[in-house]
């Protein structure tokens, strides 16, 4: 992300691109979540000097810094949809298909760990809403996914929907886990999912 000391000297965007300033807060709100880990430090004046903009400008398309971060937590669930769909072959059996997506998640979540924590991990404000319309369905993919495996046969789950919020449930542990405690032994991320998978979604 580039840094303009002097907002004036950002070049403006032509008219009618005002979406794509509006893109440009959003990934300069990001930077700062992934460089700092900190939610605290996304403010207006800090995402202003990030793109090279007058933190007055951020008003025509944001009202307040929460709304900025609102629509970083949608950008970020919009990246881990990308990641799990570009993982997953659908012509791939139920199993497969599974196992992919898990490995997909966690690897989203500790390669981005700023972006990730903002998904589930934000500190909300008063009244803000912990999961906006649309936003689970990426767990609803994981309900969907051990339900086909066992219709397949790959599973012996009969309540795909309690088992995928133990699978999600580990996982995210898992996670948080090791960005808290780097320095414990933990074993290799992919095999240790594929346990976490095989126990959890009970595949046979």
């Amino acid at each position: 992300m580039r840094k303009v000391d002097d907002p004036a000297t950002r070049q403006r965007n032509p008219r009618g691109q005002g979406t794509r300033l509006r893109e440009e807060i959003i990934a300069g709100a990001t930077e700062i979540l992934e460089r700092t880990g900190a939610e605290e430090s996304v403010t207006l004046r800090s995402v202003a000097r990030e793109i090279g903009i007058a933190a007055p400008s951020i008003y025509a398309h944001f009202p307040d810094r929460e709304a900025i971060l609102l629509a970083v937590v949608d950008a970020a669930f919009d990246d881990l949809r990308a990641a799990l769909a570009e993982a997953v072959d659908p012509r791939a059996e139920p199993v497969a298909r599974l196992l992919a997506g898990c490995r997909a998640y966690v690897r989203f979540a500790v390669s981005r760990p700023g972006r990730y924590r903002v998904l589930f991990g934000r500190t909300r404000a008063a009244g803000a809403p912990e999961l906006r319309p649309g936003r689970l369905d990426v767990f609803q993919i994981l309900v969907d996914s051990i339900a086909a495996c066992a219709a397949a046969g790959g599973s012996a789950s009969t309540d795909p929907f309690t088992d995928a919020i133990a699978l999600w449930s580990a996982m995210h542990g898992t996670v948080m886990l090791r960005a808290a405690a780097e320095s414990f032994p933990w074993p290799p991320l992919e095999p240790s999912t594929d346990e976490l998978v095989q126990r959890l979604a009970r595949l046979t």
